[in-house]
């Protein structure tokens, strides 16, 4: 019986029944429209559902979009698909599904809250959240899309790197040690027993691969640095006083090539930076575990997992997901090539929209119970996510959620984005329920997870809404139950 399940297994039974329903439809040569969201575990999902469709042979189409809207619907409607699949979101659209395409064979593979309580024996769903699972952090959209091709071909297993990058770009690894835990650990498990992952503890800055040691240390937001994050040379005379060498000939080393007595020196002296400064806390999070991807070269993007994550949000985020996804199938050539271009545009972006953000107080104001990041016109709307994520690693008050938002001026609305911390989780903040409650208020449309969240609101109430963000912040605090379209 299923009471005696534990919820995981649950978990896995309704991705083995999506599974069958692909199947199915693949048999009867029907054709398949995939949908996916357009951060780096979206783009992760749709590659990893487009792989297991092109082993299969299947007749289906890819699309990465930002959200689901009539435009999609009216696609879905134009092409008579005979499955349609959504991967990384869904969950938060089931009204607007119903009400428009009740008739199609519907496959949701989402881990984030479910938004509406839909009866249609022509939706399938496949989400953590219907199983007491966290898919904030247990699972991502990729690792779901990867639960659904393994039921589908147990030699999918294949695709498990694709599923863990797309998890650590979700930032699922905000454990002890960095670690992935939950399903995403069942994930990590095959990966390493199919040798195609190596877990290793080691210092976990970003650009292990690739970057020089002094820029590996001065891009580090997690932990934050002062006195060394973004601070080069700051970061080369602290290297200098370790005696740590950082060129091989002419080529500077990365991370990766530091000797083990090396790496000792290095988080010994980082420690004793970080605890005379009495960030004694933020030392445990110096070393963590690293994801290292077996089949990619050395030196390259693509071997440490969280950079694999970073080059493909780079391809959504900058409306070049075909590239993200086809280096997900395997293209290590020109889409590899070109999408490392992106890579370098997507850095220059983010860091000209921080420096844009900090140059005037009015850009970024601290309410009661909330930080706003005012983006207007100047961040591009697809990268606000990605900027409210570094920001809210380096507020004054770590207690505070922070929105952030830009215009799309041709749709006459405001996109915004949450973000919190586990300070925050831990009196009772759940984003997820504060962006829905507080957009559909203004006619508009939102949700996520507790830690992270999103919303569309028409510009003219785009004040109104971030007044109602902070007193449904301040009722959370409260310890009241936010319900649905509650008027505060």
């Amino acid at each position: 019986m299923s009471e005696d399940k534990t919820p995981a297994e649950r978990f896995l039974a309704s991705a083995a029944e999506a599974a069958e329903v692909i199947v199915e439809t693949v048999e009867n040569d029907g054709f398949i429209h995939v949908f996916s969201h357009l951060d780096a575990d979206g783009v992760a999902a749709a590659g990893v559902m487009g792989k297991a469709l092109f082993k299969l042979d299947a007749r289906f189409r890819l699309r990465v979009t930002q959200w689901v809207d009539e435009k999609i619907i009216g696609e879905i409607v134009a092409d008579k698909p005979q499955l349609v699949i959504f991967t990384d979101f869904g969950s938060g659209y089931l009204e607007l599904l119903n009400e428009k395409i009740p008739d199609f064979k519907v496959l949701i593979l989402d881990h984030h809250q479910v938004n509406g309580d839909v009866e249609n024996e022509n939706f399938v769903q496949v989400n953590p959240h219907l199983y007491d699972i966290d898919g904030a952090t247990e699972v991502s959209g990729s690792g779901v899309a990867y639960f659904v091709a393994k039921g589908v071909n147990v030699k999918n297993v294949d695709l498990a790197p694709i599923a863990l990058v797309g998890a650590l770009g979700d930032m699922q690894d905000k454990n002890e040690q960095r670690k992935l835990h939950g399903l995403n650990a069942l994930i990590v498990e095959d990966a390493v027993a199919a040798q195609l992952l190596t877990v290793e503890k080691d210092l976990t800055f970003f650009g292990r691969e690739t970057r020089a040691i002094h820029r590996a240390l001065a891009s580090a937001t997690t932990p934050f640095i002062p006195g060394l994050s973004g601070e080069e040379d700051k970061c080369l005379a602290f290297l200098a006083s370790l005696d740590i060498k950082l060129k091989d000939g002419e080529k500077w080393r990365a991370l990766r090539d530091l000797t083990e007595e090396e790496k000792k020196k290095l988080s010994s002296a980082l420690a004793d930076h970080l605890i005379a400064r009495g960030l004694h806390a933020d030392v445990e999070s110096l070393i963590g575990n690293v994801y290292v991807l077996n089949r990619e070269e050395p030196g390259t993007p693509l071997r440490d997992a969280r950079e694999f994550a970073v080059v493909l949000n780079s391809t959504g985020r900058l409306d070049k997901p075909s590239l993200g996804m086809a280096i997900c199938m395997g293209d290590r050539g020109a889409a590899l090539e070109e999408a490392n271009r992106v890579l370098d545009d997507y850095r220059r972006s983010i860091s000209t929209y921080l420096s844009w953000v900090m140059e005037k107080p009015e850009r970024m104001r601290e309410l009661e119970h909330i930080y706003v990041v005012y983006g207007e016109t100047f961040i591009n709307e697809k990268i606000i996510g990605t900027i409210s994520s570094i920001l809210v690693s380096g507020l004054a008050n770590p207690e505070k959620p922070l929105i952030a938002f830009a215009n799309i001026e041709e749709e006459n609305a405001a996109k915004f984005s949450a973000r919190t911390t586990a300070m925050a989780l831990s009196k009772g903040i759940n984003l997820g329920d504060v962006m829905r409650v507080a957009s559909e208020k203004y006619g508009g449309k939102g949700g996520g997870h507790n830690v992270a969240a999103g919303a569309q609101v028409p510009i003219d109430q785009l004040e109104n809404f971030i007044t109602t963000v902070n007193v449904l912040v301040e009722k959370q605090l409260k310890g009241e139950d936010l319900g649905s379209n509650d008027s505060p």
